[in-house]
């Protein structure tokens, strides 16, 4: 028996690859393994090679593994492509209809079945994919039955009759390995697993589910690639707690609508990706001048202009920093798991009104888009917190000709905020600079009070922030200390552990809140290391960078970076230290 699998499916955008994985992961995570999925695909509708690898373990696992047990193959281009990642005794599962064929001097098993001959025979060659998965199931000594319940909730809408070909199309795919490969059952046969029930999503969806937690009831977007789940979920599910989600005609409408209905005391969100956040950076200048809670999702993909729309990156830190225009307050969070991604998205809106500027909640695609087992979440955990809003009842009155000091200098940046129509808290808003009651004001001295005050109230944020950085630190003095953000953090932990195996003394941090930074943390834990390795997904070390301004070491700081598009694997991360050390 195995303790872990990695199991990949392929094929032409457009044959169903995404659903064989959801079905064929859903059944195993309810029978209680640990998965973690990643799907590669194009920026079009239909044609062009997608896959969807997915590892399962009776351990929480984060990351995709380096390597492939199983590889079910719908053409050929599948096994050119993949072919390479299959260790020695790895399977090729592929449909026979094309006549598959391995590389000359390849020592992996080729087992061809007919998908499609198959499920034409059922009834409709659509059913080629559940074939498959039943030919898998036979590999590794699963009963079809762990399937039943997903077919059930996947094709139930269709009708019995449709849930029991389905059904058949996955015994008769084990059937045949059975009757022609019985050398093939349970040779990769998986350990038993817990039994436990957890969740399964991808990080869009805990976002999603964060925001409505905490409150959030109305989003305005426009759809782009990796953000759009979000919309998807929230168009699902927002009504049913009174909310509401307009689709906008771009990204500068779905910010400035984002920000009037925050306004009004509506919590409100938006979400987008690297080319929208471009568009909305006025608007993320308007609601840094105006005082005004504003929460953004930007999804990295691969940049710049158009460029990868579907692939992995993590270039738009510093634009999310600085990318206004002047200087306002903000906040950007960093969430490295699927649980936090949910927990944080509820600071968000903490955060958002609280210090009542713009929070920009940072994830990347493999975040956002890969799928993962989580841990029942903890809503006990949850609180919502308005900051200093005020109601009527707080309110003096006010003289005649008098506004009210939305804007007042206060000890920690902080002003008391109002909703419109607030009795006796009438007073001005403009993008302008402006005086305590919001009047247009050019006076040096007002000038220089109010960007003190703006600025000064993150200051402490990291102080309070609950897990600034994540750490593993299990030396005092190690040789390397592993620095990332984000989707990173699986792959680090795993090259962390084979480092650790080889004798290295290895401590990690993971950056979770990367704006305002928290510097004195982070310095302590890098004086204490040898050589510091940050790990990040673009060309320039962008993170590195950030560090570098914040608390120098450059000269204990090397690098290793990837930007073609695909995630760390960790035995990359493993090799490439291996040569820096």
């Amino acid at each position: 028996m195995i303790n872990q699998l990695s199991w990949k499916v392929g094929g032409q955008q457009g044959e169903g690859i995404e659903s064989t994985g959801e079905i064929f992961a859903t059944a195993l995570n309810r029978l209680g393994y640990y998965l973690y999925g990643y799907r590669h695909f194009s920026s079009r509708i239909k044609g062009g090679h997608t896959n969807n690898k997915i590892r399962v373990s009776t351990n929480q696992v984060r990351t995709i593994q380096d390597d492939l047990d199983i590889l079910v193959a719908f053409d050929q281009e599948t096994i050119d492509v993949n072919v390479h990642e299959l260790h020695d005794k790895g399977i090729v599962l592929a449909d026979a209809k094309f006549k598959p064929s391995i590389p000359e001097g390849s020592s992996v098993q080729l087992i061809a079945v007919p998908f499609s001959d198959i499920a034409r025979e059922l009834g409709t060659s659509l059913m080629k994919n559940m074939v498959a998965v039943g030919a898998s199931s036979a590999i590794l000594g699963l009963n079809t039955d762990a399937f039943r319940e997903v077919v059930e909730q996947t094709f139930g809408k269709k009708g019995e009759k449709i849930v029991e070909m389905n059904m058949k199309a996955i015994g008769e795919g084990a059937n045949y390995v059975r009757e022609h490969h019985p050398d093939a059952l349970n040779m990769m046969e998986l350990a038993e697993a817990d039994g436990k029930k957890r969740l399964f999503m991808i990080g869009n969806d805990a976002i999603s589910m964060g925001f409505i937690a905490g409150g959030c009831r109305f989003m305005s977007a426009y759809p782009i690639t990796p953000a759009s789940e979000i919309m998807e979920y929230m168009i699902k599910h927002l009504p049913d707690y009174g909310g509401t989600v307009i689709q906008t005609e771009d990204e500068m409408a779905a910010a400035t609508m984002a920000i009037g209905s925050n306004y009004a005391g509506v919590r409100a969100i938006t979400a987008s990706a690297g080319p929208g956040l471009s568009l909305m950076m006025e608007s993320i200048g308007l609601a840094g001048m105006t005082e005004t809670p504003l929460v953004i999702v930007d999804t990295q993909r691969g940049g710049p202009s158009t460029g990868l729309p579907t692939k992995q990156e993590q270039s738009d830190l510093m634009a999310m920093i600085y990318g206004t225009h002047g200087e306002i307050p903000k906040i950007v969070m960093a969430p490295s798991t699927v649980e936090e991604a949910f927990y944080d998205a509820v600071e968000a809106l903490n955060y958002a009104e609280e210090y009542q500027c713009p929070v920009i909640l940072l994830s990347d695609l493999q975040l956002s888009l890969g799928k993962q087992t989580v841990e029942p979440l903890d809503y006990d955990r949850i609180e919502i917190r308005r900051g200093k809003l005020l109601g009527d009842e707080d309110l003096p009155e006010l003289e005649k000709g008098e506004y009210f000091k939305r804007y007042e200098v206060t000890e920690d940046g902080i002003s008391t905020r109002l909703l419109p129509g607030t009795k006796n808290g009438i007073f001005h808003v403009t993008g302008v600079e402006h005086d305590e009651t919001g009047k247009p004001s050019e006076n040096p001295d007002n000038r220089k009070k109010q960007m003190d005050k703006r600025l000064k109230k993150i200051h402490h944020l990291p102080e309070r922030f609950p897990t600034p950085i994540h750490t593993n630190e299990k030396h005092e003095e190690p040789d390397v200390l592993l620095v990332g953000y984000l989707s990173t953090r699986g792959a680090i932990e795993e090259a962390m552990e084979r480092l650790e195996t080889d004798g290295y003394k290895v401590n990690h941090a993971h950056i979770r809140l990367i704006h305002p930074f928290p510097g004195d943390e982070l310095r302590r834990l890098v004086e204490k290391a040898r050589q510091v390795v940050v790990v990040e997904h673009n060309h320039t070390g962008q993170l590195a960078s950030l560090i570098k301004m914040n608390i120098g070491f450059g000269d204990k700081m090397k690098h290793i970076l990837k930007y073609d598009g695909t995630p760390f694997l960790p035995g990359e991360i493993y090799k490439e230290c291996k040569g820096l050390l």
